[in-house]
């Protein structure tokens, strides 16, 4: 098959393409530099364009029999609304009008923040009601997205949507969630972890699920490709191990979570920029965001390779290229 990747240069994009072309697919990459480090090694066609220019994803997409749509605009926080909604919702209706326009299957890869959070200490799945997601921009902006898929769908577009976990593992160039890792790394110890949760799982175990949705999903159907639910503080005990540093001792009280989203959301105001560090990134770690992948598991075929396994390979991945 000859898929069209948007998102390539990202963690998971960057492992799908690598196993896509170790199971004999053709890749068609949608970039906007010409020549991203995290792609120089491997046998692909690269086409320059931005998501929001139709006209290139209408080019790139041209021969292709399928689009996984991985590009996305990332701010766990409060700032960057617009920015986020021009990515993630604008860009996402232009690739759902060009595969409506071809003709092509769709994977639109969103995420578990756009589903219910769970009540304390329970599983939630595709169907679970409710919501007590925290509105930051990301989750608003990938809700967007997912509309705009799901809109398609009713018009006819034959495409699947899925929900991954807290992906770990190796390929994160930039990094994105290994900088969990990274900072565990760097820091003697870091002592306190945030007191919520989440579904711990491989980004070559979910890029394997998204290239096998494309000829197991159902259309218009949803899937959730997480992992371990594990606490925060149990996740960060186990990478302390991993990159030889003290484990963490204890969780913060509900007023040093107020006190230092204040804090951050202060400091974000004086530099005139939103860091990671604010209210919005401090609440959303609070929630246990614990989830089922028994649906993928069913009809995917979708698996979790053990957990060390995976701490261990995106450790030394982000070891030996330097970001220790």
């Amino acid at each position: 098959m000859r898929i069209l990747v948007t998102g390539g240069t990202g963690m998971l994009g960057n492992n799908i393409i690598r196993i896509a072309l170790e199971t004999g697919h053709q890749v068609v990459a949608l970039v906007r530099d010409p020549s991203p480090a995290s792609l120089r090694d491997l046998k692909i066609e690269t086409r320059i364009g931005e998501l929001n220019d139709r006209e290139a994803i209408v080019r790139a997409a041209q021969g292709v029999d399928a689009i996984i749509h991985g590009a996305a605009h990332i701010h766990v926080g409060w700032w960057y609304l617009e920015e986020g909604l021009k990515v993630n919702e604008g860009g996402t209706r232009n690739v759902v009008s060009v595969a409506q326009e071809l003709g092509l299957r769709m994977i639109h890869i969103s995420t578990v923040n756009t589903l219910a959070v769970p009540l304390q200490k329970q599983i939630a799945d595709e169907e679970t009601e409710g919501d007590r997601q925290i509105p930051s921009t990301y989750v608003r902006s990938k809700r967007a997205a997912e509309l705009a898929v799901e809109e398609g769908i009713q018009q006819g577009l034959n495409a699947s949507i899925l929900h991954p976990g807290f992906l770990l593992g190796p390929w994160d160039w930039k990094p994105s969630s290994g900088r969990m890792i990274v900072a565990l790394a760097k820091n003697f110890w870091m002592p306190v972890t945030p007191i919520g949760g989440c579904s711990v799982c491989d980004v070559r175990d979910v890029a394997a699920g998204t290239l096998a949705a494309l000829d197991r999903g159902v259309a218009g159907r949803h899937y959730i490709l997480a992992g371990y639910n594990l606490k925060y503080f149990d996740l960060w005990c186990r990478i302390a191990t991993v990159v030889g540093r003290p484990k963490p001792i204890f969780t913060p009280r509900i007023w040093w979570r107020v006190m230092g989203g204040l804090v951050g959301d202060t400091l974000n105001r004086l530099r005139g920029r939103e860091r990671d560090f604010n209210s919005a990134g401090i609440r959303t770690t609070a929630q246990l965001h614990w989830y089922s992948s028994q649906r993928a598991k069913n009809e995917l075929a979708y698996h979790n390779r053990p957990l060390d396994e995976t701490l261990h390979d995106a450790a030394d991945w982000l070891r030996s290229h330097d970001y220790f």
